[in-house]
């Protein structure tokens, strides 16, 4: 790709636009704006600088998430039940209630391995406080 254009019979030389055609893939000939980001023409969007207000920008945000199951908050529900799931599993083995091989793989975020029973004990007592403490705020 050629970086500079010469116009005006080579007395002026400016940054050429550097967008590429999908059909034959020559480079624009046209010269880039002075204040594009990207080195474009105006045909190409070189004038366009992108959401500036906080709304603008909310709107932009939001027409990305798809779904919402990858958002910060989903991630971090999925990342504390995981560490839920880890955690029984490994009650099961303290207690001797299961013989199955261990779960594979990273751990989540927020898991404390249970090795012993207060470490069971705890975690249930803590699991019972928590649910108590969110049926009362239900009702």
């Amino acid at each position: 790709m050629e970086k500079y254009l010469s116009t005006a019979g080579g007395r002026i030389t400016c940054l050429r636009c550097t967008a590429k055609s999908v059909r034959s893939g020559n480079q624009c000939l046209k010269p880039a704006l002075k204040s594009s980001r990207t080195q474009k023409c105006g045909h190409h969007g070189g004038r366009n600088k992108g959401p500036i207000t906080e709304a603008g920008k909310a709107r932009t945000a939001a027409a990305h998430i798809k779904t919402g199951e990858f958002t910060k908050q989903a991630i971090r529900e999925r990342s504390q039940k995981l560490a839920e799931m880890m955690q029984l599993e490994d009650a099961m083995h303290v207690l001797k209630m299961t013989t199955a091989t261990r779960t594979r793989g990273r751990k989540p975020s927020g898991y404390m391995p249970l090795t012993n029973i207060k470490d069971v004990v705890m975690f249930a007592l803590d699991k019972e406080v928590n649910r108590v403490g969110a049926s009362d705020e239900e009702q």
